[in-house]
């Protein structure tokens, strides 16, 4: 029964190689897509169950033993990540039809774009049930290898100008895991999580610092962490919709997960809490204040992408048991909200043209739909009470009270700032582009508009050009429903997490007692294999 393990990586991957075959069709690539991907949702399921009902479900691969051979691991929160991730991609996919099909035609194959999108399906997937760090690096290569496909999509100069600046921090931050992982081999003999969990503790305290920073250093590049982040705000904002979403929403997160991973499981007793603390605050700190100095919708997200990011740090940092079932569900939280902001701002780019506050206003009156699905989500992104956002920074602060320290506590002060001013910037956006009434007279300030460029079907309006004009322009769009549709499901789920957020917190919290304990784990990958 363990073989199900292999399912979120092995289809995916099979998808693609089929996916490409048809690559003349883009209803059978559509098909293909939708079934493997619904299929690895089902999966998804079945691992959170079975890992919450039995323990950490394994697979060795091919039989071979643990210490010579591939094992991947569902444990309660590789299980919950892969579930969360797993929704958001099939909504994302679904979202990308209906931009497709309004943007070239209902028959225009998608021959690229299909089998790079489950590949990196599969990357994500292989990331979050790696039980080794070697795999844990493959994983990470395979969803980079398909992301640098995916953030060029279309070949405008801003996207590959912001590709190349995206790829060429991720080969950095590749070049630092390698050298770690070829750092820890050295060190220990093995790369196998469970055996590094024993081994670890017999090194030098020198020793361990030396690796734990290297492995924290790549983690928190890719994850976005302050001052690792300078990058993430230039480059996600001029990708596909479709492409920039499903990046904000997971991308970072795995970083997360893997800096959760092995801080709990090989870094248990870390001398690095001030430093990781010192980070989150920064991190919060300097993401909302970048985010509140923006005035496109794109890149207010992509500031308060990096600021929440903090709040997770946190939580780790802590690391009581509390404070990790509270960063646990806030990454939940955060994969659906982030994601489904992005596909917003990708509707209102496709309404009007444009996602410069200044050449935006009154939505709320001619596209209230939009505007629903727009406030929902923000509310909770600022956590406004009872989304799940707040629930989450509930959790976080009383952990950061509870743990009494002062820099703990000045951990939760600039957690409550970040959230007001996120509040602030959300209030902005809603006011100058769904409340506020459009100014005929403007004129529009272009030095914001770094994508310039047709990015969904239309051109966006020259320099200078009055806001009338764009109105003019926005008046005649309608929301085509391929995009709204799964708009409106990924935020139905989003609150979905709110209205079931008891039971959800009854996973995260045992996830971190799990995480804590690391014997459950230990003994699934340590075990006969399956």
């Amino acid at each position: 029964m363990n073989q199900i393990v292999l399912v979120p990586v092995l289809l995916p991957l099979l998808g693609a190689g089929l996916c490409l075959v048809l690559g003349r069709s883009a209803r059978a690539q559509r098909v293909v897509s939708i079934i493997v991907l619904s299929a690895v949702v089902v999966t998804a399921v079945t691992l959170l169950v079975r890992a919450d009902r039995y323990g950490p479900q394994s697979v060795s691969i091919a039989g071979w033993t643990s210490d010579i051979g591939i094992s991947l691991v569902a444990d309660r929160l590789s299980a919950l990540m892969l579930l969360v991730s797993t929704v958001v991609t099939l909504c994302v996919l679904l979202y990308s039809f209906g931009q497709g099909i309004v943007e070239f035609g209902r028959d225009t194959p998608l021959s690229v774009f299909h089998p790079t999108y489950l590949v990196l399906s599969a990357g994500v997937s292989n990331a979050f049930l790696s039980a080794d760090l070697f795999n844990l690096f493959v994983g990470f290569e395979v969803l980079l290898a398909a992301s640098y496909v995916l953030i060029t999509l279309g070949g405008t100069e801003a996207r590959i100008r912001a590709g190349t600046i995206y790829v060429i921090v991720s080969l950095v931050s590749s070049a630092f895991f390698l050298i770690a992982v070829a750092c820890v081999y050295a060190a220990t003999g093995t790369v196998n999580f469970a055996m590094l969990s024993q081994r670890l503790a017999d090194l030098p305290d020198g020793v361990q610092l030396v690796l734990q920073l290297l492995l924290l250093v790549t983690f928190s590049i890719k994850a976005a962490v302050f001052p690792l982040s300078f990058w993430l705000p230039d480059s996600y904002p001029t990708a596909p919709a479709p492409v920039t979403a499903v990046f904000a929403g997971l991308l970072t997160k795995v970083g997360i997960y893997a800096i959760v991973r092995t801080q709990t499981l090989l870094f248990p007793d870390t001398d690095l809490r001030t430093v990781l603390l010192w980070a989150s605050i920064l991190t919060m700190l300097v993401g909302i204040f970048g985010a509140v100095a923006q005035s496109d919708i794109k890149r207010i997200l992509s500031f308060t992408l990096v600021s929440h990011i903090g709040y997770m740090l946190f939580g780790i940092a802590i690391a009581s048991q509390l404070a990790l079932s509270g960063a646990i569900f806030y990454i939940a939280h955060h994969i659906t909200v982030q994601t489904v902001l992005f596909l917003v701002a990708g509707l209102v780019e496709w309404r009007t043209g444009s996602t410069n506050l200044d050449r935006l206003g009154g939505l709320a009156r001619s596209a209230p739909i939009l505007s629903v699905i727009f406030f929902i989500p923000a509310m909770n992104l600022a956590g406004i009470p009872p989304f799940s956002g707040f629930l989450g920074k509930v959790a976080l602060g009383k952990a950061g009270v509870d743990d009494g320290s002062w820099l703990a506590l000045i951990g939760v002060a600039a957690a409550i700032g970040t959230s007001l001013l996120t509040l602030y910037a959300i209030a902005k956006v809603w006011n100058r582009a769904f409340w506020q009434p459009v100014d005929d007279d403007a004129e529009v300030d272009d030095s914001d508009d770094w994508a310039h460029g047709p990015l969904h079907g239309h051109d966006q309006v020259s320099t200078g050009t009055r806001v009338s004009t764009m109105w003019q322009v926005a008046e005649e769009q309608r929301l085509p429903l391929g995009m709204a549709l799964p708009t409106v499901a990924l935020v139905i789920f989003s609150v979905g997490l709110t209205l079931a957020a008891g039971p959800l917190f009854g996973i995260t919290d045992r996830a971190s007692a799990e995480l804590i304990e690391r014997t459950p784990y230990i003994e699934a990958v340590l075990g006969e294999p399956s």
